[in-house]
């Protein structure tokens, strides 16, 4: 039982010895790890306030504010229509004959499902046509990133919308938010 223990001791003293050669061959990889990241530049800013500041935005959001305005128009129209009809309805309601009264209540029930229904497609609509009005807007904004990190030598550009990133040590990133708005004047 002795040889086991003292077998089992050089065993522990084998490995620990293999184990600390590998963490010598590891660690200057480690410590150039360690610079490669310290010497890591990069930007940050906050993106919705560069898109806002961009006069292809101003004019994407007027395309969509007269978009929004037409469809709001219609909304009234057809919203309009059926307060009418049922106030018909309900002027006449004790007069009509019962059929009458089954073919009016059926004929409001269809004008309201379909208002239903073209509201929400309206507001697809809307979604759809005002993800495709920024698209163009976005991308000039990403492609004037991508251009701005490559002439500073930034690894990367953070957006600190939404408090995504809420502390930045400036020695180590600089803020470019306004070489962005300058550049997409």
């Amino acid at each position: 039982m002795r040889m086991t223990m003292h077998g089992g001791l050089l065993v522990l003293l084998f490995s620990m010895m293999s184990l600390s050669g590998w963490a010598q061959n590891e660690l200057p990889q480690t410590e150039n790890s360690a610079t490669a990241a310290a010497s890591i530049r990069f930007g940050y800013l906050s993106y919705d306030a560069v898109l806002k500041s961009m006069p292809d935005y101003a004019q994407a959001q007027d395309s969509i504010k007269a978009q929004r305005e037409g469809y709001a128009k219609e909304m009234k129209r057809v919203e309009d229509e059926f307060n009418q009809k049922y106030e018909s309805f309900l002027e006449g309601q004790k007069e009509f004959p019962r059929t009458i009264l089954l073919k009016r209540q059926n004929e409001l029930e269809e004008l309201m499902r379909r208002n239903v229904e073209f509201k929400a497609q309206a507001q697809r609509d809307l979604q759809k046509m005002e993800a495709d009005f920024l698209a163009p807007v976005k991308a000039r904004l990403n492609d004037a990133l991508a251009t701005i990190a490559q002439e500073l030598g930034l690894a990367l550009v953070i957006n600190t919308d939404a408090n995504a990133c809420p502390f930045i040590d400036p020695k180590m990133g600089m803020n470019i938010q306004e070489e962005a708005i300058e550049y997409l004047k």
